[in-house]
């Protein structure tokens, strides 16, 4: 029984019978393994599919990638009776050299078509096209543009396109690919998406022979694995069974969180990170308001009821507000991952944009998710950078745009951006539809507030103050009191307790005389200001602040 074709494959043969493109960009995840759709399925790599079922019946089959050169992997001896291979018999391994003798013999074979003679069917593969024809923006390299256009003429070239050569140009991210050929009109660029959860399990049942040891916690339950995978590669799995089944030991459902976290931290390259996270939304001080609207997305979430679902929150506030404890926060009680971006900035030359578009395709792959980004105001680029950085701030920007607006991903994916300099985020990034819902937190208002936030975070590291001792300490609470800079004043008490044999209260009169707040007070008032005007409900912002929206 044939397997069932992954989307991008249907797509892929599509394109081809219907002679709609000879020349097929493959971007994404080009290392895919799954079930092949043949007489007698197995696993293989998107070159077996290329070769067993795309060109099964092709007289003539050529693969080129920078390590090995050109080589045939079918029809070599039909290449021997061409005249050119006569006279220069050694394959060129440069691109430039290869590229040309590829481009004379697919010539050749048309001009046998012409003329009524029979012509070879030629099939092409390139492996790592973007090693060979990279992507260098506003580049004056005449050699690359020249080796470039030869590419692009396989496809656009009507003596060629015409014939019955196919080419197939396998790259990791369109970006990183030369931009005469990606943006060639006759060439239909394909993307190879993460397995979903029904590939990972046709692949696993075809698997489950060769990995007993490591699956049999999960016979009969392969779907319940799959699902739990979803968003690792299957290359990364079957490593990790193979390890298993080695060490004759079974994979366990408490393995599960720790594997997809390495798996998908390991296939990121370092661009993304999981934060884990056992905290609630019962964690976060007060800000009753905002937590009951949370509680009610996620259980929108839950019930998969989608449509009132935002695209993403806006964090703001003041430096040390606890930003980013309110995103753990909300991760715990969403019970759902939650994915850092971590500095996918590069200094070479289009590998930032080659990163960010590993991360997206990474994120579609995981199914739900919060996505953060820290520091937003930094990380999001700019509509108009000028030329200080060659266009790559609005290239971010744009990449970011296009993502955040894909209603495609509302329910899948929602970003949580955090800044405590909203004012610079660009407009169009903040607007509804990518930003649904934008969330301040502000620093105490009041003295009993700022005695309540040290008070609870020094009883948890076992120092308790007593709700009688607020009347002595209430005129020396400082106002605008921040998590973090409360949480070093509750550090200060707990470290003068242990070690100066002084009471709770007394400790806390001396942390607090003459304490400075590390925020200067102009810089707090002004990030005040700004997050009381992003405020997406009025509600959000406490009473004392709201004259500031």
């Amino acid at each position: 029984m044939r397997a069932l074709l992954p989307p991008w494959a249907a797509k892929l043969i599509s394109l081809y019978e219907s002679k709609a493109a000879s020349q097929f960009i493959l971007y994404g995840n080009v290392n895919y393994r799954f079930v092949l759709p043949i007489e007698e399925p197995t696993l293989g790599s998107l070159y077996d599919f290329l070769r067993r079922v795309m060109m099964p019946r092709f007289d003539v089959v050529i693969s080129y990638d920078l390590g090995n050169g050109i080589r045939f992997d079918k029809g070599g001896e039909i290449l021997a009776t061409w005249p050119g291979f006569k006279e220069h018999p050694e394959l060129p391994r440069a691109p430039r050299a290869a590229t040309e003798f590829l481009t004379r013999y697919f010539r050749y074979a048309a001009n046998l078509a012409r003329l009524g003679q029979e012509s070879p069917q030629i099939g092409f593969y390139m492996r790592a096209a973007h090693l060979v024809a990279p992507a260098i923006p506003g580049s004056l390299n005449y050699d690359l543009n020249a080796l470039a256009m030869l590419i692009r003429d396989w496809a656009s070239d009507e003596q060629l396109s015409n014939h019955s050569l196919v080419t197939w140009l396998v790259t990791e991210n369109l970006n990183d690919l030369h931009p005469l050929i990606v943006n060639n009109p006759r060439a239909a660029a394909v993307g190879i998406p993460m397995p979903p959860p029904q590939q990972l399990q046709a692949a696993l049942t075809q698997m489950s022979s060769s990995f007993p040891h490591a699956l049999a916690t999960f016979s009969g339950k392969l779907d319940v694995l799959a699902h739990e995978l979803t968003g690792a590669t299957l290359s990364s799995v079957e490593n990790t069974l193979r390890i298993k089944n080695h060490e004759k030991t079974a994979l366990t459902p408490a393995d599960l969180v720790t594997l997809k976290k390495d798996l998908v931290e390991k296939d990121a390259g370092g661009l993304i990170e999981f934060i884990e996270s056992q905290r609630t939304l019962d964690d976060v001080y007060a800000q009753d308001k905002l937590k009951a609207w949370l509680r009610q997305d996620i259980q929108l979430w839950r019930n998969n009821d989608i449509q009132a679902l935002p695209m993403g929150y806006l964090i703001c506030g003041p430096v040390g507000t606890g930003k980013t404890y309110l995103v753990e926060c909300l991760a715990g009680e969403a019970g759902v991952p939650v994915v850092k971006l971590k500095n996918f900035r590069d200094k070479w030359v289009g590998s930032t944009e080659g990163n960010l578009e590993k991360i997206f395709r990474l994120l579609k792959g995981l199914g739900r998710c919060f996505v953060f980004i820290d520091e937003a105001d930094q990380a999001l680029g700019k509509r108009d950078a000028g030329s200080s950085d060659s266009g790559l701030s609005g290239r971010i920007y744009g990449m970011f745009a296009q993502q955040m607006s894909d209603t495609a991903n509302r329910g899948r994916i929602v970003w949580v951006l955090a800044s405590s300099r909203p004012d610079l985020i660009e407009v169009d990034l903040k607007r509804p539809g990518r930003i649904d819902v934008k969330i301040p937190i502000f620093p105490s208002t009041n003295s009993r507030e700022g005695f309540s936030l040290i008070r609870a975070l020094a009883n948890r590291r076992g120092v308790i103050l007593e709700e009688s001792d607020f009347a002595a300490l209430e005129p020396i609470i400082p106002p605008l009191l921040t998590p973090g800079a409360a949480e070093a004043i509750a550090v200060k008490v707990y470290r003068a307790v242990r070690t100066s044999n002084v009471t709770p209260l007394d400790a806390m009169k001396a942390a607090l005389h003459g304490y400075q707040n590390p925020v200067p007070l102009d810089v707090m008032q002004e990030q005040i200001a700004l997050a009381a005007r992003e405020a997406s409900d009025g509600e959000f912002v406490p009473e004392m602040f709201r004259h500031l929206r």
